[in-house]
């Protein structure tokens, strides 16, 4: 679909798009079109109770005195609580709309809209970006899809005061557009085309960008010593890898400390010896959901050409069930030295993260570390599937993240970290035994691997069990992996970090 913003004249072909608030308060371009078609968008607005309530769309159908094929009133509820995000949504349920019926171009109105500092030409880009957001789909495997044709616009034009403005803030957001792409296709590929090898070859695309990619093998990774990682992956025929990928764009070079970002990649997870109901074990294909989100984030990043140096560390192994796979009462060494017993092998994300926790610490000594995990059910008891769980020995990292996912509506919401949930993972055989008893599931793990954070590193861990994958429609995101995550980070390193 062709994006395009225009100061000039109003399209007279095509869907037209105008804004209402709340209370049938019509956007100045709203009220020339009444006028100009006798009254036709007030009838109708009188005749479907249409109140311009946030996310509500009115179709007035062919009016009278006008070329355009339709006007849609799209309400964005009171001015005064209108977001950023709202826009978005309306650019994403525009579109999911008039594709679905055949529609070839629209032309959506700003009329001066303004929400905090952001004028209209910005709005523009993001009304854009939400739009381009709901246009993704999985179907790699289709057979028999639908025509293009039938089911997508071909041109999103947008009127605003400052075209060349809007094109360039939407330049970026179509860069972060391909890291939620990215994240998004990685989550949905099926485990026997998605696999530590594959998983990790899927980096290489970052090359082109700048990232430079470095994959470990398992001997490479036994040889480290990380053998918590290795351990998960013992019962499965595929080898487990680590993928680091660096993305050195601050001004300083290459010698200013980077950001971390590690992610939990298990591309399937029967739960190992210790092994998962059947009923619904296919979902655990997107057990890679945090490392699938650090590729889509160094993406991101380096196709904005960020201004910072940040490091993606992910461990990608695959949990099955097999006569060497580990069993309950292992007991492993990790890369850190720390010993392990293994009382569940479903509690085997930790164990991932563990060992690459340890090495991306001692190898980058990173200004901070936050990690992303599927992690546990627990935090989807917790929380919901709507807002991640956050973890954090660092007070002024969390308020940060808070505020970069409200910025992005990808929320995250903080929960406690404190000795008596520590001790929980205390072990008569080793130094630490990997769950720590049903009641606070999501802070033991979190308790977990906050024992191989060394030196007072800042740390976050976000676990995105919830909020990873959707079973309903999003307007910007159809249901699926919603690619959580890229957006929340990216906002929080550019709104923080950047030079």
């Amino acid at each position: 679909m062709n994006f395009s913003f225009v100061s000039d004249e109003i399209s007279t072909s095509g869907a037209l798009v105008v804004t209402v608030f709340e209370g049938s308060e019509f956007s100045s371009t709203a009220e020339r079109l009444d006028k100009s078609t006798g009254g036709a968008l007030r009838r109708g607005v009188e005749s479907n109770r249409f109140k311009g309530k946030s996310g509500d769309l009115l179709e007035i159908l062919a009016p009278s005195g006008l070329s355009n094929t339709r006007v849609i009133l799209a309400g964005l509820g009171k001015l005064s609580e209108l977001k950023i995000t709202d826009i978005e949504n309306l650019g994403g349920k525009v579109y999911k709309d008039l594709a679905a019926k055949g529609e070839k171009e629209v032309s959506v109105i700003m009329d001066g809209l303004k929400v905090g500092s952001s004028d209209d030409s910005t709005l523009a880009s993001h009304v854009s970006f939400g739009a381009l957001l709901r246009t993704y789909k999985f179907d790699t495997y289709k057979t028999a899809k639908k025509s293009d044709n039938a089911s997508k616009l071909e041109s999103f034009t947008v009127n605003c005061t400052d075209a060349v403005s809007a094109k360039a803030c939407f330049e970026d957001l179509e860069k972060v557009s391909d890291g939620v792409f990215f994240t998004r296709q990685l989550v949905s590929e099926p485990p026997n085309r998605l696999y530590p090898e594959t998983f990790a070859a899927q980096a290489k695309e970052l090359e082109a960008l700048g990232v430079k990619v470095t994959v470990l093998n398992e001997k490479e990774i036994t040889d480290l010593g990380m053998n918590a990682l290795y351990a998960v992956g013992m019962g499965s025929d595929k080898e487990s890898k680590v993928v680091i990928m660096e993305w050195n764009g601050a001004p300083g070079g290459a010698e200013e400390k980077p950001l971390a970002f590690v992610g939990k990649g298990v591309t399937f997870d029967t739960g190992g010896i210790s092994l998962k109901p059947a009923a619904g074990m296919e979902d655990m294909k997107f057990d890679m959901g945090g490392a699938g989100t650090v590729f889509g984030l160094m993406k991101a990043l380096a196709g904005r050409k960020a201004k910072v140096n940040v490091v993606g560390a992910c461990g990608l192994a695959e949990n099955m069930p097999a006569g060497n796979a580990q069993r309950p009462g292992d007991i492993v060494t990790s890369y850190s030295g720390k010993t392990i017993e293994v009382l569940n092998t479903d509690a085997e994300g930790r164990l991932v993260l563990a060992d690459v926790l340890s090495y991306t610490q001692e190898k980058f000594k990173p200004r901070l570390v936050i990690d992303l995990a599927t992690l546990t059910g627990a935090i989807i008891v917790a929380l919901g599937n709507d807002i991640a769980g956050i973890f954090s020995n660092n007070d002024k990292i969390s308020d940060q993240l808070t505020a970069a996912g409200n910025a992005v509506d990808e929320r995250v919401w903080r929960l406690p970290l404190a000795d008596c949930y520590d001790k929980l993972l205390d072990c008569d055989a080793a130094d630490m035994k990997n769950i720590g008893g049903r009641a606070a599931g999501s802070i033991t793990a979190a308790q977990f691997l906050q024992r191989f954070i060394e030196n007072g590193t800042p740390w976050v861990h976000i676990d995105i069990a919830g909020v990873a994958w959707s079973t309903k429609d999003k307007p910007t995101a159809a249901k699926g992996a919603t690619g959580f995550g890229v957006r929340l980070l990216d906002r929080f390193v550019a709104d923080n970090y950047e030079a």
